[in-house]
C-alpha cells in the first residue's frame, strides 16, 4: 500500500509537470528558434543582395572565373551550405557546394535575381541561390539561453524530488507506522499505538486514532467484561435457560439447566432440541413456531421432557426471539418444571368439577360429560335421556332443622339412588337440592321411565334428620337426545323446563318434556317482558270492585285490584302476570304502584257524597313486607290526605304461616298507625284459626269457594252455610269484622245476609272498574251499586 500511495503521488506531481512545465518550456524554445531562423533569413538576404550586385557584370560577360570565386566568397558563409549561379542563357552555370547533393533534404532554399545596367537599362541576367541551414531549436540558442534552460530544468528536478522527499516523510512514513498500528492489533489482537508526533493534519490523525485506539481497549475490556457477568449470570441463574438457532438446534445450556436435566454440556450442544421431547409432544414443540408471534412477545410450550436418568418432567418453555442486533436467527428458551404445577392442575382440575358435599360431578363437570356423550351417542347413533331431579319441600328441612341437616338429607338422597344406576349412567349434583342423571343406550328411553318411578319411589320411606322422620318428594323432568334437544345445553334445558312444569303441576312425580312446555315458557317469558314494559311505562291500573255494607246496603269501601292495560293487547286479566311476578321477584315493584294508585284514586273519591268514610283493601305481597314500608304508608296517606283507618292491608296465610317475627312486627306498626288488617281468602290452604290471635287481625274475609254454593239445599251447600255461620260467629267473638268474596247472586246475598255477614262483594254488585267510570257513574246517578230491596 505505500508504494501504491507514492507511485500515486509521484505520477500526480510529473503530470503536473507535463501538463504545465512541459508546454511552457517548449513554448520558449518555440519562440527563441523562430526568433533566430528570421534573423539568419534577413542575413542571407543582405548576402544574397550584395554578390547579386556584385555578380552583374561577371554574368553579363560570361567571366566564369569572377562568378565562382564569388560564389565561394558566400559560401564562406557558416549557414550557406550550397550556392548555384546561372545565367539567363543558360551558358554559365557555377554550383559550389561543401555537402554532398543527397543531403539538400532540409536545406532552405533562398534565391535572387542578378541585375546588370547596362546602355539599354538594367536587366536580369541571370539568378543566384544558396542552400541555407536553418538549425534546431536549441541551434538558435546562445549561450545565455542555454544556461537558463539549465538553471530552469535542474530547478525542476530540485522541486520534484523535494516533493517526493517531503511525501515519503510527512506523508509515507507515518501512514506506514499507522498502517503497522492496525496490522499489529489485527494479528495480535492487541490495541497498538501510532508512534508519531508532529503538528499537522497527520499528527491529528495519530493523535486521533491512538485516542480511537485507547476508547476501543476500554469499551473491548467493558465487552469482556460484561460478557464474563452475562455468562455467568447465563450459567449461574437459577433456571434452565438454553439458546436456539434457526434449526432448534441447541447453542448453549445454562449451568442449571445441566443440572436439573442430568446432562453434560459436550453431549447436548448442537443437538435437536426436540430429541429430548416426548415423541407424542414433538407437534407441540414444532407447532409454536407456526404461532402468529406478536412483536416483542415470547411464546409458549407445554411439553414431555425426558431426563438423562430417565425421568420425564413436564416444562414449560418460554421462547423469545433475539433482535437482529444479535441473531435474529436464534432465539433465548427458559424451562420451567412444572410437574407438580400440572398435578396440581390435574387435581384442582378434578376437584373444580367434582361436588365437595355428595363426590358426585357438579355441573361443570356434569356439562363437560354430556357434550362428551353427545359426540359418543352421535357416533354410535343411540339416545341419551336427561334426568333433572329437585326435591320437593327441601327448603323447609334447612329452614327448620339447619344447613347441616339438609346437606346429611343430600347424601341420604344420593346414597338411595347410586343403587338404582347402571355403571354408565352419570349422576351429577348440579347445585342445591338439584341433580341430573345421564342414561345412555338403545333402551335410554324405557330405562330412564323406569328410572323415575324408582327415584319417586324412594321417598315412599322418611328422611332421619336429627332424629326426626322428615318426608319429602321430588320433581323428576326428563329429555331425550335428539327427539328434544340438538345439544348439550339445549338437553338439560329441557329436562328443567319438564321439571318445573311437573313442580308447578302439583310435584311428586316425573314430566317428560312436551313442545307445549316450551309453547308454556315462551308465554311465560312474555309475560315477564310485558311486567317490565308495564313498570317502565306505567300500565299498572288500580280498578275498585265496591264492598257493600249488608245493613243498609251502601258502599262501605273498595277492593283495589290490578289490571295492565297493554298498548297492543288491550287489558290482561291478573292471573298470569301475578304468577310470573311472584316466581321472578316482581311482585313488590307492582303491589308498590297498585298501593299508590289506590290511595290516589280513593283521594278522588272522597269529595262525593257517601264516599268520605269509605275505604280501600289492597292486597300485600309478602315481598312487600319489609322495615321501610309503615313510613312509606305515612308518607303515602299524608300525601293525599287520607287518614289510616280507611286503608286496610289484606294479606295471606302465606304472609303469616311461617310467623316470622319481623313481619309480626312491621304488621303491627302498621296497625298502630291505624291501619286495619284483612286476613284475605280465610278457610283455604292452611288458614288457622290462631293467626286471629297471634296477628293483629281486623278483617276476615270468606273465600268465594264457601260462597258459590250456599245458597245450595245440598249437602255440600249446607256444610258450607255451617262453615261460614262458624267463620263468622268466631270473627265476631274477636271483634272482626267480616267479608264475603264472590257473591254472584240475589240468593246469595240473601243468605250471607241472614247469617249476619257484615260486608259482601262480587258481580252481584259491580265488576272491578276504572276509579274514572265510578266518578261517571256517581255524578248521574249518586249510587254505584244497587240500593237495598232492588
Amino acid at each position: 500500500m505505500t508504494r501504491s500511495v507514492e507511485s500515486r503521488f509521484i505520477a500526480i506531481v510529473s503530470t503536473a509537470l507535463l501538463v504545465v512545465v512541459a508546454p511552457l518550456f517548449t513554448l520558449f524554445l518555440a519562440l527563441s528558434s523562430q526568433k533566430a531562423t528570421e534573423t539568419l533569413r534577413e542575413q542571407v538576404r543582405l548576402i544574397l543582395a550584395t554578390n547579386a550586385h556584385a555578380l552583374g557584370k561577371p554574368v553579363w560577360e560570361l567571366d566564369a572565373e569572377s562568378i565562382r570565386g564569388t560564389a565561394l566568397a558566400i559560401l564562406a558563409e557558416p549557414t550557406v551550405r550550397s550556392v548555384y549561379i546561372d545565367d539567363e542563357l543558360g551558358k554559365v552555370t557555377v554550383v559550389e557546394s561543401d555537402i554532398n547533393p543527397a543531403d539538400f533534404r532540409g536545406l532552405e532554399t533562398m534565391s535572387m535575381p542578378i541585375t546588370y545596367r547596362s546602355p539599354d537599362g538594367e536587366k536580369v541576367v541571370g539568378n543566384v541561390t544558396v542552400y541555407v541551414q536553418t538549425g534546431g531549436w536549441f541551434a538558435a540558442l546562445d549561450e545565455m539561453e542555454h544556461a537558463f534552460i539549465a538553471i530552469f530544468v535542474l530547478a525542476v528536478l530540485t522541486v520534484f524530488l523535494a516533493a517526493i522527499f517531503g511525501n515519503r516523510m510527512m506523508v509515507i512514513q507515518p501512514l506506514m507506522r499507522l498502517t503497522a498500528a492496525i496490522e499489529a492489533t489485527r494479528r495480535l489482537g492487541s490495541r497498538h499505538h501510532v508512534d508519531w508526533q508532529s503538528n499537522d493534519e497527520m499528527g491529528r490523525l495519530a493523535q486521533s486514532f491512538n485516542e480511537m485506539q485507547t476508547l476501543l481497549e476500554r469499551d473491548e475490556r467493558d465487552l469482556r467484561r460484561a460478557h464474563r457477568h452475562a455468562t455467568e449470570t447465563y450459567n449461574r441463574t437459577p433456571a434452565m435457560l438454553f439458546s436456539l438457532d434457526g434449526a432448534d438446534l441447541i447453542l448453549a445450556v445454562s449451568d442449571y439447566w445441566l443440572l436439573a436435566t442430568g446432562y453434560d454440556r459436550e453431549e447436548i450442544i448442537g443437538q435437536p432440541f426436540i430429541r429430548f421431547v416426548v415423541p407424542a409432544d414433538h407437534q407441540i414443540f414444532a407447532n409454536r413456531k407456526t404461532r402468529n408471534r406478536m412483536e416483542s412477545r415470547p411464546v409458549e410450550a407445554t411439553v414431555r421432557f425426558m431426563c438423562k436418568d430417565g425421568r420425564v418432567m413436564d416444562v414449560l418453555i418460554v421462547e423469545r426471539e433475539m433482535d437482529a442486533d444479535y441473531d435474529a436467527a436464534s432465539s433465548l428458551n427458559v424451562m420451567t418444571d412444572v410437574t407438580e404445577l400440572r398435578q396440581s392442575e390435574l387435581r384442582n382440575g378434578r376437584l373444580a368439577i367434582t361436588d365437595h358435599l355428595t363426590g358426585l360431578v357438579n355441573r361443570q363437570g356434569f356439562e363437560g360429560i354430556l357434550e362428551e356423550r353427545i359426540r359418543e351417542a352421535d357416533e354410535a347413533g343411540v339416545p341419551l335421556a336427561c334426568l333433572f331431579v329437585d326435591l320437593d319441600r327441601f327448603k323447609s328441612v334447612n329452614d327448620n332443622f339447619g344447613h347441616a341437616a339438609g346437606d346429611d338429607v343430600l347424601q341420604q338422597f344420593v346414597e338411595r339412588v347410586r343403587p338404582l344406576l347402571r355403571e354408565e349412567d352419570t349422576l351429577s349434583r348440579l347445585g342445591g337440592d338439584e341433580f341430573a342423571i345421564l342414561i345412555g343406550n338403545h333402551d335410554a328411553q324405557a330405562a330412564a321411565e323406569t328410572l323415575c318411578g324408582e327415584i319417586i319411589a324412594i321417598f315412599d320411606a322418611p328422611f332421619l334428620v336429627n332424629g326426626a322422620a322428615v318426608r319429602l318428594s321430588a320433581s323428576v323432568g326428563v329429555a331425550f337426545y335428539p327427539d328434544h334437544a340438538g345439544d348439550a345445553a339445549e338437553l338439560l334445558h329441557k329436562s328443567d323446563l319438564a321439571m318445573y312444569t311437573r313442580k308447578r303441576e302439583g310435584k311428586n312425580g316425573a314430566q317428560i318434556f312436551d313442545p307445549v312446555i316450551l309453547d308454556r315458557t315462551r308465554q311465560r317469558a312474555e309475560i315477564e317482558h310485558d311486567i317490565h314494559e308495564a313498570l317502565d311505562n306505567d300500565w299498572f291500573e288500580a280498578h275498585f270492585q265496591p264492598i257493600v255494607d249488608t245493613s243498609s246496603g251502601e258502599v262501605a269501601g273498595f277492593e283495589a285490584l290490578m289490571r295492565m292495560r297493554h298498548p297492543d293487547k288491550g287489558l290482561l286479566s291478573p292471573a298470569g302476570i301475578i304468577e310470573v311476578a311472584e316466581e321472578t321477584a316482581i311482585i313488590g315493584r307492582i303491589g308498590d304502584r297498585i298501593l299508590e294508585a289506590a290511595i290516589a284514586n280513593l283521594a278522588r273519591l272522597t269529595s262525593h257524597t257517601g264516599m268520605s268514610d269509605t275505604y280501600v283493601a289492597v292486597n300485600f305481597s309478602p315481598m312487600q313486607f319489609e322495615s321501610p314500608l309503615p313510613l312509606r304508608l305515612v308518607r303515602l296517606l299524608d300525601r293525599y290526605g287520607i287518614l289510616p283507618h280507611r286503608l286496610v292491608v289484606e294479606i295471606t296465610e302465606a304472609v303469616l304461616m311461617h310467623d316470622n317475627p319481623e313481619i309480626r312486627t312491621i304488621l303491627n306498626e302498621i296497625h298502630t298507625l291505624g291501619c286495619r288488617i284483612a286476613l284475605d281468602d280465610f278457610g283455604t290452604g292452611y288458614s288457622s284459626l290462631s293467626y286471629m290471635s297471634r296477628f293483629p287481625v281486623d278483617i276476615v274475609k270468606i273465600d268465594q269457594s264457601f260462597v258459590r254454593s250456599i245458597e245450595d239445599g245440598s249437602g255440600i251447600g249446607q256444610k258450607n252455610r255451617m262453615l261460614v255461620e262458624g267463620i263468622a260467629a268466631i270473627s265476631h267473638k274477636m271483634n272482626c269484622l267480616v267479608v264475603a268474596e264472590g257473591v254472584e247472586t240475589a240468593a246469595q246475598y240473601g243468605v250471607l245476609r241472614e247469617i249476619g255477614i257484615d260486608c259482601a262483594q262480587g258481580y252481584h254488585f259491580a265488576r272491578p272498574r276504572q276509579v274514572d267510570d265510578i266518578l261517571a257513574e256517581l255524578q248521574q246517578r249518586k249510587h254505584i251499586v244497587p240500593q237495598k230491596g232492588s
